[in-house]
């Protein structure tokens, strides 16, 4: 029975539903929790929605204390990215059981998920009216709450559960991550001291307070602490006794193989190709694994001696992540890696995506307004949410005279780009863009880059290009806090939302901006 179950459910993360249905189907209602729990994942993928409400009745039943059921199928179909079925699982659930605290947080947390606000608050309200102390349903509230950007009212909540239970370090961790989103270090790292004196071994904990220390610019403290995020899943499975230690007198890498790893997404990388020039300078023979995408642009960064791609780990005698190279440089003269710019666009392309950019005397502007959704992970959705924006946001620029407008937009938002706000004539060359090295060329021929936070800010950044980044509130670290320029980046100028949400005066203070350089490329 278990390795039945145990295939069954590599099934379902495969998302082959049908089968896996009519392989569980006799072993449904026997009184088998963990059978009745897969049987729901199949029925729901099938759209069978009452048939799976009806199997994680039976879940529920078996247990009925702790977490539902329900909410490990929110999470699985959050993997899949088919958090619609998930949602009508949930609601016929909640219509055939209305008085469950578990059922109605795991609904919540569903709808917090989607960017539904209001009704996740309300469902959450129906659960702690059942069960007015309990904690974890606080903290959805609170979580929904500070998505919607009611910072005050959400750090109310936290402070709550903190009076109920004083040592509760998940809800220091919370209120400390308000105070660092708020710009205010002291309090934040404060409250993760206290947090890690109850849970020294928490990795997100650890992980989230590093980023609070970097942000606060304590880079030494920080980059160490941010070594947590190793004991999390999904970072690196390669030995941590032959990880690339931190660089001293002592260290000798002359001739030494060092693998540098992919790790998270394309603007970390495109980030911290800063540091292999100087690896390679103390002698490291240095190999990088990337996506197909990075490759040809990887090709050029000076110090490298060889890209590899695909599944098969290359051989090594160090390996580093990414993430990791500030950490490894943080006690030398190169802490922030090679000047700017370390990256080189591609000559030849260069000139062959010359005349896919318009060439009439204006001023070249290009435009970037969304990030990657990547929808099968929960926690980057909803940040891709807040980070991005819609095109129409940006129609004050296509009032500006003198400036041509070019998208530079990949991914789902990109689609915007066919339905234009009225007034607005956008260039879109990138249906001929295929890779970061295209993306790269490209870039060459603008004049300034405005972008949200995402890869491409990073890629005209280490080519050296101007940007103009339309932040959000609760930036990421990188951007500091109270802020206008970079650290990275030279010719990078912040634009930061005053609040959650404003997205109206970011845009008002770019455009203000762009003006000016379309006055200046006129009166030259």
């Amino acid at each position: 029975m278990d390795v039945l179950l145990r295939r069954t459910e590599v099934e379902l993360k495969a998302g082959h539903f049908q089968a896996t249905r009519d392989v569980l189907l006799p072993l449904g209602g026997m009184g088998n929790a963990r059978a009745d729990f897969l049987l729901a994942c199949a029925h729901a993928g099938c759209g069978e929605y009452e048939h799976a409400a009806t199997s994680l009745m039976a879940v529920g039943l078996s247990n009925d204390s702790g977490r539902h059921a329900a909410s490990d199928l929110v999470t699985l179909f959050g993997q899949l990215d088919r958090r619609a079925d998930s949602l009508n699982v949930l609601r016929a659930l909640v219509r055939r059981v209305p008085d469950d605290p578990r059922i109605l947080d795991a609904l919540g947390d569903l709808l917090s998920h989607l960017g539904e606000y209001d009704e996740a608050l309300d469902i959450l309200d129906r659960s702690l009216a059942i069960r007015p102390h309990a904690q974890y349903t606080r903290n959805l509230k609170a979580i929904a709450l500070l998505e919607r950007g009611d910072i005050e009212e959400a750090s109310r909540i936290f402070r709550s559960v903190l009076d109920m239970t004083p040592d509760n370090a998940v809800a220091l961790s919370n209120l400390a991550c308000i105070h660092s989103a708020l710009n205010e270090p002291d309090a934040s790292l404060a409250l993760y001291r206290t947090a890690l004196q109850r849970q020294p071994g928490n990795a997100v904990i650890r992980l989230n307070h590093s980023v609070a220390l970097l942000k606060a610019g304590r880079f030494a403290q920080g980059w160490t602490e941010h070594e947590w995020r190793l004991r999390l899943p999904g970072h690196t499975n390669l030995p941590p006794e032959r990880m690339l230690p931190a660089l001293t007198d002592d260290v000798d890498l002359r001739g030494r193989r060092v693998l540098i790893t992919q790790e998270e997404g394309l603007g970390d990388t495109l980030m911290y190709l800063r540091y292999i020039a100087p690896l390679a300078r103390r002698g490291a023979i240095v190999s990088l694994w990337v996506p197909n995408s990075l490759a040809s642009l990887c090709r050029r960064v000076e110090g490298v001696a060889k890209v590899y791609m695909g599944s098969t780990c290359p051989d090594y005698d160090w390996h580093c992540p990414f993430i990791s190279l500030p950490r490894v440089f943080m006690a030398t003269p190169d802490a922030m890696g090679a000047p700017v710019p370390y990256l080189k666009a591609d000559e030849e392309l260069v000139e062959r995506f010359a005349p896919l950019l318009p060439q009439n005397g204006r001023l070249n502007v290009g435009l970037v307004w969304g990030g990657a959704p990547r929808r099968h992970m929960t926690t980057a959705m909803m940040l891709d949410r807040k980070r991005s924006m819609p095109l129409a946001t940006l129609a004050p620029l296509a009032k500006l005279r003198g400036i041509n407008l070019i998208s530079f937009q990949k991914g789902p938002y990109a689609t915007q780009g066919t339905m234009l706000p009225a007034g607005m004539t956008l260039y879109n060359p990138m249906p001929h863009v295929h890779s970061m090295d295209d993306t790269a060329a490209l870039l060459m021929g603008i004049d300034v880059l405005v972008s949200v936070d995402t890869s491409v800010v990073h890629l005209a950044g280490g080519l050296g290009k101007p940007v103009l980044l339309m932040d959000r509130f609760d930036n990421c670290w990188r951007w500091l806090s109270g802020r206008t320029d970079s650290i990275w980046y030279p010719d990078l100028t912040i634009f930061r939302q005053p609040r959650p949400r404003d997205w109206e005066s970011v845009v008002k203070n770019v455009t203000r901006r762009v003006r000016e350089m379309a006055a200046i490329r006129k009166a030259a």
